[in-house]
């Protein structure tokens, strides 16, 4: 039986557990928890809303936009932190195993959504990925979806010194919220969950539950 994606991370957690002090559980613990705390889900748009014309750059460098994007039919983006993320490194290849063949047999695109440009193409290599990943240039889409967010334990440094920065091709420690979007090809949105704790993220059953029903897609 295939592990969810939370019990994949439960797996992580435990062996951050055996390996990592104290003080650092404690630190990326209270970061996850003041995310929660803030996070305010009356912020996001909602079921129905369009979404604004937007352009991603994929990992071959060429612009990818929303209505390349729904062309064929409905879509799903998934927002992650940054290649070198390790919860995203589970989250990703889950996808990738659980998720993808049923969109696929749909007709339904898969895109991987992140801050960072260049796409990171190691993280597409080491796990073989087979949907597009892509980069949000200026944090552009993620902005509009109320998505970002600051750590609060980010040093007070210069623009382009900052380390998360330097990894995502920015001036800014902002980083994306994982995030799972559905859009029907009209671009409105069928379903959006944002996951201010990194190591809660939406399950693949949850994403195909709201996929548009072949009905919807027609316009009947």
């Amino acid at each position: 039986m295939t592990a969810s994606l939370n019990d994949r991370f439960a797996q992580l957690q435990a062996e951050r557990e055996r390996t990592w002090s104290a003080e650092q559980l404690e630190r990326n613990a209270a970061q996850r928890r003041l995310l929660v705390e803030r996070h305010d889900t009356a912020a996001l748009p909602g079921v129905g809303d369009e979404v604004a014309p937007f352009t991603l750059i994929d990992q071959d460098g060429r612009d990818l936009t929303r209505d390349e994007i729904l062309a064929e039919g409905p879509a799903v983006l998934v927002f992650f932190r940054f290649g070198g993320c390790p919860a995203c490194n589970i989250a990703l290849p889950y996808y990738n195993e659980t998720l993808l063949p049923h969109l696929r047999e749909r007709g339904v695109r898969l895109v991987a959504v992140s801050a960072q440009l260049p796409v990171d193409r190691e993280v597409i290599a080491r796990h073989g990925l087979g949907f597009t990943v892509a980069g949000d240039p200026g944090y552009a889409l993620a902005r509009a979806l109320g998505i970002t967010f600051l750590p609060e334990d980010r040093p007070a440094v210069a623009p382009g010194d900052t380390w998360i920065g330097a990894t995502l091709g920015t001036d800014s420690y902002e980083i994306d919220k994982p995030a799972v979007l559905v859009l029907d090809q009209d671009a409105r949105i069928t379903f959006l969950d944002a996951s201010p704790d990194w190591l809660q993220r939406t399950e693949s059953a949850a994403i195909l539950a709201a996929l548009p029903t072949e009905k919807a897609r027609v316009g009947a």
